[in-house]
């Protein structure tokens, strides 16, 4: 008989609910997805600590993340919070607050953790050759390096879409020197890295490449069906890189397939993952929809 669970991703910039159905040889379906942008790491890299206005609108989030989560069935719900909450001074102050107002108890993963969580997922689709993967979150970017299904080696950096736009950019559109500062903090950043092996492919996750595959593909509305396993060449992601980064915000605000609490990081996550591509010498990225939320799940609840 066939159960269900949920796993819900805090992160620095969005809040993120998979709830799915295990069937009786451990497989994983979603049954149901939401995300909600809360921008948990706003200012973390500047002040240390969490907003107000941030914990409660993620605490919010969380909370009818695991009501709906409860709505459709789920045995046990696993809550887990990244690099916001990692940098945090006042992190441990949000869990308390998660778990008097949403009822979760919620565990914060170290930046290896959540690079072992995302490699679980990308290897679960993308096989069992040399992979790759890199995870552009809010706060932190992973990297993880696997091949047969292991793990050979993970990194964690504090290269974010929001913490390099934050420490980075100011103008609108951003100017040229910004962008460089951000493509020198990943090239540094990366230079602790070996070269990939031959025939090794790279799989990005998270919200930054399925954005940028969204609007790619053109989509006024974001179909996970259409954006996973979508394969982008080195070019495509720097001409969309260089045409978002023309823009002011408030053009960016009006493309189709871009939230609007990504519009103003975009630019930042686009540089990110094109400076690492470049550095690495991939020639294109495997686009993933999933990511900590399917490891999690499998980790925490697979057989």
């Amino acid at each position: 008989m066939s159960r269900r669970y949920a796993a819900i991703d805090v992160g620095s910039n969005s809040v993120l609910l998979l709830v799915a159905e295990r069937d009786e040889g451990g497989r994983f379906s979603s049954v149901a997805e939401a995300m909600e942008m809360t921008r948990l790491g706003e200012g973390v890299d500047r002040t240390g600590r969490l907003t107000a206005r941030a914990i409660e609108e993620t605490v919010e989030a969380v909370r009818a993340f695991a009501e709906q989560a409860r709505s459709h069935g789920a045995a046990d719900i696993a809550v887990v919070t990244t690099s916001a909450a990692r940098d945090a001074e006042n992190g441990r102050e949000f869990l308390e607050r998660l778990r008097a107002v949403a009822g979760a108890e919620a565990e914060i993963l170290s930046g290896e953790e959540e690079a072992a969580l995302t490699y679980a997922s990308a290897a679960a689709d993308f096989g069992q050759g040399p992979l790759w993967a890199i995870d552009i979150g809010g706060g932190s970017t992973e990297v993880i390096a696997g091949i047969g299904g292991s793990v050979r080696f993970r990194r964690s950096y504090d290269l974010g879409a929001v913490r390099l736009t934050e420490r980075c950019v100011a103008s609108d559109p951003p100017a040229e020197e910004e962008l460089l500062r951000v493509e020198e903090a990943v090239r540094t950043a990366l230079s602790d890295l070996e070269e990939p092996e031959e025939g090794a492919e790279l799989v990005g996750i998270a919200g930054t490449v399925t954005t940028l595959c969204a609007i790619d593909l053109g989509l006024d509305a974001y179909d996970a069906k259409r954006v996973h396993g979508r394969r982008m060449a080195f070019a495509a992601v720097r001409e969309l890189e260089r045409k978002l980064a023309r823009m002011r915000l408030q053009e960016r605000l009006e493309i189709p397939g871009l939230p609007r609490r990504r519009a103003d990081v975009i630019v930042a996550g686009a540089v990110i993952l094109r400076a690492a591509m470049e550095h690495l010498g991939f020639s294109e990225v495997i686009v993933s929809d999933k990511g900590v939320r399917w490891g999690l799940l499998e980790t925490r609840f697979g057989r």
